[in-house]
C-alpha cells in the first residue's frame, strides 16, 4: 500500500505561462529510500514541495490532481500537523536557521521546544545529535557563525530532533565535502532503518546508488523514469535526459562496452568480477 501517492499532477506557479509539472502520478511506500534526479528545473523542489503540501497553500498557483498521505488528501491536512510528520531540508541552509537562537544546541532544541518536548527528554536527544552530526565542538557557537557546511549539518539535525515519518531532503550535501556528505548518507540509511520515508533530491548519484531503494528521473516536469536503483542507474538512455550514471556504470559502458547486467556500485562490480573469475 502506497504511503504517499500521487495522482495526475499538474502545477503551474503564480505569473508562469506554463506548467513546471506535468501530469506526474508517482507512489511513495513507508521504509524506502527514494532519489529524485534531473538537470536544474527539472522540477525537483518543486516536486518536494507538492508532496509536502506547500504547493499551493503557501506558493499559491494553480494544482490539478491529487496528493494523499496516509490515505487522505495532503490538503485535508493542517499546514503544521503535516510538517511536524513530514521534515524538509532545503538546499539552501541559510533559510532554515530560525535566527531566534544564540546557539547551535539550542537552534537544534527550537522545534521540539514548539512542540512541547519534555526538557529532559529534549536534552538527551539534542546530545545525541550533536554527537550524530559531529557538532560537538560547535554546539555553544552562534548558528550564523558556522560556515555553510556546517549551518546545513545544524539545519539537518534540527529536522531528525522532529523525528517525522518522512524525511524530504533538498540536496543536502550540496554545502558539504565529502567526508560530511558520506556521513549524511550513513545518517540517511540509519532513518531508513528506523521505518522512515526518505525522499532526497542529490546529483551525487554514486552514493544514491549505494543507499536508494528507487529513482525517478524528472525532465521538464515529467517522470522520464522510475524505479528500482538498478534499473534506472544502469540505463544508458538517462544520459541524454538529465541524469547521470554511477562511476561503476560508465566504466562498463565506456571500457568494457559492456551494456547487460551493468553493476551500479563498487561492492556489485566486485562480485561480477568475481562470478567471472570462476568460471
Amino acid at each position: 500500500m502506497s504511503f504517499i501517492e500521487l495522482k495526475q499532477i499538474t502545477y503551474q506557479y503564480p505569473l508562469d505561462e506554463q506548467p513546471i509539472m506535468k501530469d506526474v502520478s508517482l507512489s511513495f511506500k513507508k521504509g524506502k529510500v527514494y532519489g529524485i534526479i534531473g538537470n536544474n528545473q527539472a522540477g525537483k523542489t518543486t516536486l518536494c514541495h507538492i508532496i509536502r503540501g506547500f504547493i499551493p497553500a503557501m506558493f499559491l498557483g494553480e494544482l490539478s490532481g491529487e496528493v494523499t498521505y496516509k490515505n487522505k488528501s495532503v490538503q485535508d491536512y493542517n499546514i503544521g500537523e503535516l510538517a511536524s510528520e513530514m521534515g524538509y531540508s532545503s538546499q539552501n541552509p541559510f533559510t532554515q536557521i530560525s535566527g531566534v537562537k544564540d546557539t547551535v544546541e539550542e537552534e537544534i532544541a527550537y522545534g521540539m521546544e514548539n512542540i512541547g518536548v519534555p526538557p529532559e527528554r529534549m536534552q538527551k536527544k539534542v546530545q545525541e545529535l550533536l554527537h550524530l552530526f559531529h557538532l560537538d565542538d560547535l554546539k555553544l557557537k552562534n548558528p550564523y557563525e558556522l560556515s555553510g557546511g556546517q549551518k546545513q549539518r545544524v539545519a539537518l539535525a534540527a529536522v531528525v530532533a522532529l523525528d517525522p515519518e518522512v524525511v524530504i531532503l533538498d540536496e543536502p550535501t550540496s554545502q558539504l565535502d565529502p567526508k560530511s556528505t558520506e556521513e549524511v548518507f550513513q545518517i540517511i540509511a540509519m532513518l531508513k532503518e528506523q521505518g522512515k520515508t526518505v525522499i532526497v533530491v542529490e546529483h551525487k548519484v554514486d552514493l544514491l546508488a549505494e543507499y536508494c531503494d528507487e529513482i525517478i528521473l524528472l525532465e521538464n516536469g515529467c517522470v522520464l523514469k522510475n524505479g528500482t536503483v538498478h534499473q534506472v542507474l544502469s540505463d544508458p538512455s538517462i544520459l541524454e535526459h538529465g541524469g547521470s550514471l554511477p562511476q561503476v556504470a560508465l566504466f562498463y559502458l565506456q571500457q568494457l562496452h559492456q551494456m547487460d547486467q551493468i553493476p551500479i556500485t563498487m561492492a556489485e562490480a566486485i562480485r561480477k568480477l568475481k562470478g567471472v573469475a570462476h568460471v
